[in-house]
């Protein structure tokens, strides 16, 4: 579905990625593991267009999409909720998803969409007048996720959804992460939580200083030595 070969990308004389080969099956939960600094976001941002340069290529549904705009690359089913939920704190809830789907046409399925919001979310409908900016972090979450599904994705990227959450409101957002795969959305999981992240993914890649340096199954990784005691605050 999605599948990262020889990515390579540069901040001024930075080598930010190198060498970057990465797939992303269809119905599956991909993860992706690393330090702060390893260059996670960098690669979400590649592949969605927000950031130039380099080389490699990203395949996309069986399309080259490395120099398409960010427009095209969200009509064509690859959405990025980023990290930090970015919502628009003067707007309401209800105009926040909205905007979810501001590129969509099919106004039936846009309201079957919201419904299924709803559903995963129902504090949303509950708030669906108040202003973003009054929401807790959770909330606040919770309402980036519900707009990234009004754009009805075919891959979510999901680039650290539980920071700066309570545990049990992280745990909530996994298990909603969850959900929406079940669901017949493709994921691809950029997470601290290692342990969270191994746990509900199906296959994860680790990332250290711009480079793939192992990948595997998540069970195969959560056993490995070297990834317990990097990632999961293990002796």
């Amino acid at each position: 579905m999605l599948k990262l070969e020889g990515l390579s990308v540069f901040y001024g004389g930075i080598h930010a990625l190198r060498g970057i080969n990465l797939e992303v099956p269809e119905g599956k939960i991909i993860t992706l593991i690393g330090a702060n600094g390893a260059g996670k976001s960098t690669m979400l941002n590649r592949i969605m267009g927000l950031v130039r340069g380099g080389s490699g290529t990203i395949q996309w549904d069986r399309r080259d999409i490395s120099f398409l705009d960010t427009r095209e690359i969200v009509a064509s089913g690859l959405v990025l909720i980023p990290e930090g939920r970015h919502v628009f704190p003067n707007l309401t809830v209800e105009e926040n998803l909205n905007l979810g789907a501001y590129m969509r046409n099919d106004k039936a399925a846009v309201r079957r969409d919201r419904e299924k919001c709803y559903a995963l979310f129902p504090r949303l409908r509950e708030r669906l007048r108040q202003s973003a900016g009054t929401l807790s972090g959770g909330e606040q979450q919770m309402l980036a996720v519900g707009r990234g599904l009004m754009s009805s994705p075919k891959l979510l990227m999901l680039d650290e959804p539980s920071l700066g959450l309570a545990p049990l409101v992280a745990n909530m957002i996994f298990s909603i992460i969850r959900e929406i795969n079940k669901n017949g959305t493709t994921v691809l999981l950029i997470e601290q939580n290692a342990h969270a992240a191994l746990e509900i993914a199906d296959y994860g890649y680790v990332l250290e200083t711009g480079e793939i340096t192992m990948h595997d199954a998540c069970p195969v990784l959560a056993a490995d030595g070297g990834i317990r005691k990097a990632y999961l605050g293990e002796d």
